[in-house]
């Protein structure tokens, strides 16, 4: 048979077509990926743009992309010191990513643009979401707490709360949110969780969590569980001192570990450390969670396989401060096995300790190379090695939207719980009654925390008699509002005490309770309203009635109201036991279309 010489030029041919062929498909598979949903997913282009990125790159670079440093979103002037700090960090500390605190939308989103423009590798700008963006920035949707969605049961609800979160944040360029918290808090002494806990439940506080987590990812932003391994029995607040978690192995399995092993198998794509000790964990003397290669490593990342994101909880805080200089808290924690650290303090000091770490062998750059490839990773898997900067323009569409603040108030309603009904005296019945409402506030420089609940008590009833104190109103003011209100048919006592980190604690103040408690035992009906812990109402069995709104916002506040004039139904259950009292679960359900009641 005769050989056939091959037609060289036509074999470049084939081999460029295919090429450019093999090409297409890739870049079409990308755009079906894109467009099918703004889930995330790391494409093909996206994985060799992650990897191709860290061989470039020096040990400092590297370590600088696991590094995240905080600033907000308000305006300033770009000769101001805090515009050049941030410039900084990305121009020669080269951060890889960026935490919001606080701000205004287009302030926020304009700034972002214009430090993802100066970033050459994208940065992963993140924020704690935990109720929303409305948390954060002013003028966009905010949710009631993550208790409210316990006391709600409600899995719809919290898969919505997790998608509007994920729209407005991905509207004003933010990648990743520090929530759910998924800590059982079983403590009613616990200072820093609390309502920002789903409950006391493991099963429903998993359920509910898997909800948001997917309404977070499936609309393109990166969830995080925390506080790993388990933040709810503590009555210490970590952002002070470290606290002790000393339950044993099987405790740990059943209560704190079981929501994040859910997590995990739901498919979170990243988890925050607390800065906790569990000895039955990691027995080491004072050892925190997030400096623990037992508790990181080999639990979280060997044993239960998670792959994704493990960042530390903020590196500034006292849990780890009053043991470690932040040097010596980066070093441990990069080898504990975590991959962000957050808000680590003196940043440049830590970059070249980690650096001059890898130097002399004490870590590995493997080592520091698998963090900066989960991070790259996770930035393509949103797209950002394709596009930075968000669309200006389409901040008064997303933000705040008319959609999405209902979604806000069907949580904020759903929520609303009636404890205790004594003589069915809720709701009220809309008889010309004279009511007198007390807002007292456990904080400084709170006085009128209730106003707004107060002022639809007047819309409803324009005598209603108004009083308000703080923790700094003295005693003689206060008894002068008592005796002024013995005239009235009916008072409403609301509560608020603030959950916020480094005050040690969320209880009453001792003067309020001894006044209600007084209150509680004459003759003139006693309602007991806590817009804050539902802890609160274990000092008030004597009161006629209790409900709890679990936080100050706006809408709890209207939400309470119109659920004790009988506008909308009481919908809530305990997601926390009150001690003594009331067990997980507890609620009286009124209907609004029949009001009928039951008890469970």
């Amino acid at each position: 048979m005769k050989e056939v010489p091959m037609n060289t030029n036509t074999g470049k041919k084939k081999t460029v077509f295919l090429s450019f062929s093999i090409l297409m498909l890739l870049f079409l598979t990308d755009c079906a990926q894109q467009a099918l949903s703004p889930s995330l997913t790391l494409s093909p282009s996206g994985l060799r743009w992650a990897d191709k990125t860290v061989k470039k790159m020096t040990i400092e670079e590297k370590i600088g992309q696991m590094i995240s440093c905080r600033f907000s979103g308000h305006f300033y002037n770009r000769e101001s010191s805090t515009i050049k700090s941030l410039e900084a960090l990305i121009d020669k500390q080269k951060v890889g990513g960026m935490i919001l605190f606080g701000g205004e939308a287009f302030e926020a989103a304009y700034l972002i643009n214009k430090l993802q423009e100066r970033s050459e590798i994208p940065l992963l700008i993140a924020s704690d979401l935990e109720r929303g963006l409305g948390c954060q920035i002013q003028g966009t949707t905010l949710f009631p707490p993550l208790m409210s969605i316990g006391a709600s049961g409600s899995e719809e609800l919290a898969y919505r709360m997790g998608k509007v979160t994920a729209e407005e944040a991905r509207a004003v360029g933010i990648h990743i949110t520090y929530a759910p918290v998924v800590d059982v808090n079983i403590n009613p002494l616990n200072p820093i969780i609390n309502t920002r806990s789903l409950g006391e439940d493991p099963e429903q506080v998993s359920r509910l969590a898997g909800a948001y987590i997917r309404g977070c990812q499936e609309n393109g932003l990166i969830a995080t569980a925390k506080h790993f391994p388990g933040h709810g029995d503590t009555d210490v607040d970590s952002h002070i001192e470290l606290p002790l978690i000393n339950a044993d192995l099987e405790r740990l399995n059943q209560v704190e570990l079981y929501p994040f092993k859910k997590a995990v198998k739901a498919g979170v794509k990243a988890v925050m450390t607390a800065h906790i000790h569990v000895p039955a964990l990691d027995p080491s003397p004072r050892m925190p969670a997030t400096l623990s290669p037992l508790i990181i490593s080999e639990l979280l990342r060997n044993k239960w396989g998670f792959n994704g994101l493990i960042v530390t909880d903020a590196m500034e805080m006292g849990g780890i401060t009053e043991l470690y200089s932040p040097e010596e808290a980066a070093i441990l924690a990069v080898k504990a096995g975590v991959d962000c650290l957050l808000l680590p303090l003196e940043t440049e000091k830590v970059i070249d300790a980690l650096a001059e770490e890898v130097r002399t062998g004490g870590i590995s750059e493997s080592r520091i190379d698998e963090s900066v490839r989960r991070i790259l990773r996770a930035k393509a898997e949103l797209g950002l090695h394709k596009k930075k900067e968000v669309d200006m323009d389409a901040l008064m569409r997303i933000l705040g939207s008319e959609e999405h603040i209902k979604q806000a108030e069907k949580a904020f309603e759903a929520s609303v719980t009636l404890v205790k009904n004594g003589q069915n005296i809720v709701p009220l019945s809309g008889e010309d009654k004279k009511i007198a409402v007390f807002s007292l506030s456990s904080d400084r420089g709170d006085f009128f925390a209730g106003q707004i609940f107060t002022e639809e008590v007047k819309e409803r009833y324009p005598e209603t008699l108004e009083f308000y104190a703080d923790a700094m109103t003295g005693d003689e003011f206060i008894r002068q509002a008592v005796e002024e209100s013995q005239e009235a048919d009916l008072r409403i006592i609301t509560l608020f005490s603030r959950l916020y980190s480094g005050k040690g604690s969320v209880g009453l103040n001792e003067r309020h309770i001894a006044i209600i408690n007084e209150l509680a035992g004459d003759e003139v009906p006693l309602i007991v309203i806590s817009f804050g812990s539902p802890y609160f109402i274990k000092h008030f069995p004597d009161a006629d009635a209790s409900i709890c709104a679990y936080r100050k916002a706006a809408p709890a506040q209207m939400a309470a109201a119109r659920a004790l004039f009988g506008e909308i139904g009481f919908q809530g259950r305990l997601p926390v036991s009150i001690p003594g009292l009331y067990p997980v679960g507890h609620g009286i359900i009124i209907d609004k279309k029949n009001l009928k009641e039951g008890n469970k």
